[in-house]
C-alpha cells in the first residue's frame, strides 16, 4: 500500500491495472494445497459463491441439462457450486495447472487457454472465475474473443473488482483467520491487477462480445459479465 508523508493513501493507487508474477503460479504441490483451500473459503464466506449462484441462475434455466467448460478452474471449486444449483449439469474443468487440477473433478483437462483443443460452439456455456485479472489487456481481449466462440449460449465471467477494501481485506484479518503466506502476497495482487465494471465491458466489445453485461457485486466486490450469443436473453 502505498501512503503519503502523513500516512494518507495516494490518490489514483487503483486507477489503473498493475500486474505483478503471484506465488501461486510457482508453488511446488504442499505450498499449492493449502493456499487453494484458503481460495475456497474466500469464495465460500465472502461472495465468490453467491455471485456465482446469482448469475448462473439468470443465465440458465432452473433443472437445465446443459455442458460447461469452467477455463482456470484450478481446485473445480465452481464446478462444485454449479453442480449443486444444476445437477443435470457436465462440467469440464480446465486449468493448465495440473498441481491446482489435482482436486477437481472428472471429467478435467490441462490444456493452456491460449490453445484451448476445442472447435467453436463446442460447448452450452464457457466460465472462468478469477482468470483475466492475470494478463494483460491485450491478452484479455483474445481470450475473450476464444472464449465467446467456444460457446452456445453464453460466456460468463467472474472477476475481483479493483478497489481498496478487497485490496485490504486480507493483511487486516491475517491475524484471527490464519491466511497462508501465499493467500497473503497474492490476494492484493490479484485486486491491484483486477477490473473496474467499465474496463471489462470496453474488453469485452473488443472482444467482439456485442451487448456485454457488467454488474458490480456488492459487499463481495466482484464483478461479472455475461456475454449472451445472439438471439438469447437473460
Amino acid at each position: 500500500m502505498q501512503l503519503d508523508d502523513s500516512g494518507h493513501l495516494i490518490p489514483g493507487l487503483f486507477s489503473r491495472r498493475l500486474i505483478e508474477p503471484e506465488w501461486l503460479d510457482h508453488a511446488s504441490p504442499e505450498e499449492a494445497r493449502p493456499n487453494l483451500d484458503d481460495l475456497i473459503r474466500i469464495n465460500r464466506y465472502w461472495g465468490g459463491h453467491s455471485v456465482l449462484r446469482k448469475v448462473m441462475g439468470r443465465v440458465a434455466e432452473k433443472g437445465e441439462r446443459f455442458t460447461l467448460l469452467d477455463i482456470g478452474a484450478a481446485s473445480g471449486d465452481s464446478a462444485r457450486v454449479i453442480n449443486e444449483l444444476f445437477p443435470e449439469a457436465t462440467v469440464t474443468n480446465l486449468d493448465r495447472n495440473a498441481v491446482n487440477l489435482a482436486g477437481a473433478a472428472q471429467p478435467k483437462l490441462i490444456a493452456d487457454a491460449f490453445k484451448l483443443p476445442f472447435l467453436e460452439r463446442s460447448f452450452d456455456y464457457v466460465l472462468c472465475t478469477l482468470f483475466l485479472h492475470h494478463f494483460p489487456d491485450e491478452e484479455v481481449i483474445t481470450l475473450l474473443n476464444s472464449f465467446y466462440g467456444l460457446a452456445r449460449k453464453a460466456l460468463v465471467v467472474c472477476d475481483l473488482e479493483r478497489h481498496i477494501l478487497p485490496y485490504c481485506f486480507l493483511p487486516a484479518t491475517a491475524a484471527f483467520l490464519n491466511w497462508q503466506r501465499i493467500t497473503l502476497h497474492d490476494g492484493p495482487i490479484s485486486v491491484r491487477a483486477s477490473f473496474r465494471a467499465g474496463e471489462l465491458s470496453q474488453l469485452a466489445k473488443l472482444a467482439g462480445i456485442k451487448n456485454p453485461v457488467v454488474e458490480v457485486h456488492r459487499p463481495a466486490f466482484r464483478l461479472s459479465l455475461v456475454g449472451l450469443k445472439e438471439g438469447l436473453q437473460v
